[in-house]
C-alpha cells in the first residue's frame, strides 16, 4: 500500500510518500519544508497567523504531491508546538478537512514511541540503545532493545524554545549559552532515573542529522552519508563551539546547513551536547530513519476514510 505521512513539527513541515507492505517500508519520496509553526508558541500559548500561513502553503504542495503518486492513506501527526497551543485542535481540523490528512496530536510519549518505531525499522537494536529526537519543541528520549521499549520521556527541551527563551544575542555569548545548558542538564537530572544508562545511542531529525554533515564536512547536504554516520562527543562539542561562534549570517552560509535552520541549531546542538555528557556517552549514530516512517507504518493502519461533515473548528483556527 502506497501512504503519504506528514509531521507538523515545531520547526519543520516534512513529508514521506511510501510503501509499506508486510512490515517493510520502501521510501519513494522525502520532503523539508522549514515553516517555523511553533514561532511565539512557547511565550504566547497560541499558533500565529503567520506561521499557520506558511504551513498551508506548504501543506498545499504536498497533498499534490502526494495525490499524484497514488497515496492510499494520509497521516499527519502534530507534535510540541500545536500540543501547547490553545488553537491546535482548531488548526488541525482545518488540516483534516481542508487538506485531506487525517491527524493525530501525539502526545510526548508517543512521539518518543513512534520515533522508536521508525529508527527500528528494518534492524535490530543493541541492548539499552537510546533512541534520541531533539525537535523543535520538546525532546524525546527513548531506551531499549530487541525486545522494546523500556523507558520513554519526552522533554519540554527543543532548538526553537531554548533559542527564545535563552538565545538573544547574535552570536550568543558565555552567559546565555551557560543558561541553556543549564536548563537542559537540570531537567534531565529530574526526569531521566538513575537506573536507565543507555550503551549506545541513534539520533534523529535536523539538529543531528545536521550536525552529522557538518561532522563530515560535506559541501552540500547527502542523506545517503549521513545515515550511519556516527558523530563523537567530542566532534559535537567542536560543532557546538563553531556554530556558537559565528553571528546568524555566517551560520546561514556554512555548507550543508539548511538556511533556515541556522537560527536555532545552537540550542538543538547544546542540547546534544548536554544528553551525551548526561548519560556518559562517547558519541552517536545519525538516522534519517524517525517519526516519520513510524507515522508512515501507522498510516498504512488506517481504516479507509468516510467522507462526513467539517470537523470542529475549521476554516476559523485563526
Amino acid at each position: 500500500m502506497r501512504v503519504a505521512a506528514v509531521d507538523l513539527g515545531t520547526n519543520s513541515t516534512r513529508l514521506l510518500v511510501a510503501d509499506v507492505e508486510n512490515g517493510g517500508l520502501t521510501e519513494v519520496v522525502r520532503r523539508l519544508k522549514i515553516t517555523r509553526l511553533g514561532e511565539g508558541v512557547d511565550e504566547r500559548g497560541r499558533l500565529l497567523p503567520a506561521p499557520i500561513a506558511r504551513v498551508r502553503n506548504v501543506l498545499t504542495d504536498f497533498r499534490r504531491e502526494a495525490e499524484s503518486l497514488g497515496a492510499e492513506r494520509a497521516l499527519a501527526i502534530a507534535t510540541s508546538a500545536v500540543r501547547d497551543a490553545e488553537n491546535g485542535e482548531a488548526f488541525l481540523g482545518e488540516v483534516e478537512w481542508s487538506y485531506g490528512f487525517q491527524t493525530r496530536l501525539l502526545s510526548g510519549e508517543d512521539e518518543a514511541r513512534l520515533t522508536f518505531r521508525g529508527v527500528s525499522l528494518a534492524r535490530e537494536l543493541a541492548d539499552e540503545t537510546l533512541v534520541l529526537d531533539i525537535g523543535g519543541g520538546s525532546t524525546e528520549l527513548a531506551v531499549g532493545g530487541p525486545d522494546g521499549l523500556r523507558f520513554h520521556d519526552s522533554l519540554d527541551l527543543g532548538c526553537v524554545r531554548l533559542t527564545e527563551r535563552f538565545l538573544h544575542r547574535d552570536p550568543p555569548d558565555g552567559e546565555e549559552l551557560a543558561a541553556c545548558a543549564s536548563a537542559v542538564g537540570t531537567l534531565l537530572s529530574e526526569r531521566v532515573p538513575d537506573e536507565v544508562r543507555p550503551q549506545t545511542a541513534i539520533g534523529v531529525a535536523g539538529t543531528i542529522t545536521s550536525i552529522a554533515a557538518l561532522d563530515l564536512r560535506l559541501e552540500e547536504y547527502d542523506p545517503e552519508k549521513v545515515h550511519g554516520h556516527r558523530v563523537s562527543r567530542s566532534g559535537v562539542a567542536a560543532q557546538r563551539e563553531r556554530l556558537a561562534s559565528l553571528p546568524l549570517v555566517e551560520r546561514r552560509q556554512i555548507s550543508a546547513l539548511e538556511p533556515e535552520r541556522a537560527p536555532v541549531i545552537v540550542a538543538g546542538a547544546v542540547i546534544l551536547s548536554e544528553v551525551l555528557d548526561h548519560f556518559g556517552l562517547d558519541g552517536l549514530e545519525a538516522s534519517e530513519r524517525d517519526i516519520l516512517d513510524g507515522a508512515a507504518l501507522e498510516a498504512a493502519e488506517l481504516p479507509e476514510r468516510e467522507e462526513g461533515p467539517a470537523p470542529p473548528g475549521a476554516y476559523t483556527c485563526c
